[in-house]
């Protein structure tokens, strides 16, 4: 059986693979949840120094302190950017890299730089001088694309326990090495693997890192590990088996 290491998206800890993970491990795999430094139970720790570097580092001496082998990194939304560098640092650990919502950002590109530069304005708006970004509201009739599958336990609970996320991992760009590539896989919910082909084959910068991975699709919202915890966790275990 395989190895996951599951890492979150912004404002996210490792409750939020809870079901996964424990679909995973009744399929007989070995996981590692993470939550990233200034997040969740670790949001005393949310200084102005953390950033990308700083979650990529979290997931590199995880990986290295349990000596992990032939691992399956999977990120999540903007847990996308610190598997790539992670990936990057510690190829020869790493199987696959399994994007969720996600994708290998070029080298140069930060999360920031792929929003519109109207809600980067409303964004700086709400940060202030602060140097953490806000969850959202997680309301469902305002966001009804990205909040799809969730119930109102499930949007109450990402109400309660998301935790401001630590500006710098959105602003930081993604710097790899240029070492060995390591294989991918996407998992896409909120749009079509016809769009993602098709990006890829006109070489798009935030799709041709995805060119010969594998692609799955999981039709829900952009939370597929809260919306269809099953489903993913088979997804994964495909992903492994593949």
């Amino acid at each position: 059986m395989a190895t996951f290491v599951l890492v979150p998206g912004f404002w996210l800890g490792a409750w939020a693979w809870r079901e996964v993970t424990s679909t995973l491990r009744a399929q007989g795999h070995e996981v590692y949840p993470m939550t990233l430094t200034g997040l969740a139970e670790r949001d005393h720790l949310a200084g102005p120094e953390v950033g990308l570097e700083t979650h990529t580092a979290d997931i590199v001496r995880l990986i290295e302190v349990e000596d992990l082998r032939e691992v399956l990194l999977v990120g999540h939304s903007g847990g996308g950017m610190p598997v790539a560098q992670a990936a990057d640092r510690i190829p020869d650990r790493i199987a696959r890299v399994v994007y969720v919502e996600s994708g290998p950002l070029p080298d140069g590109v930060a999360q920031f730089d792929t929003v519109p530069p109207e809600e980067q304005e409303h964004l700086r708006a709400a940060i202030g001088t602060g140097h953490l970004l806000p969850p959202p509201a997680f309301d469902q009739a305002a966001d009804p694309t990205n909040l799809a599958g969730l119930d109102e336990q499930t949007l109450a609970l990402l109400r309660a326990r998301a935790t401001p996320q630590p500006l710098r991992a959105a602003t930081d760009p993604v710097r790899r090495t240029g070492g060995r590539p390591v294989p991918t896989a996407l998992v896409a919910s909120t749009f079509p693997l016809a769009m993602v082909r098709q990006m890829i084959d006109e070489g798009h910068p935030f799709f041709t890192g995805l060119a010969g991975g594998q692609l799955f699709e999981l039709p829900t919202g952009h939370w597929p590990m809260l919306s269809e915890p099953k489903a993913l966790a088979d997804v994964l275990d495909a992903a492994a088996r593949g």
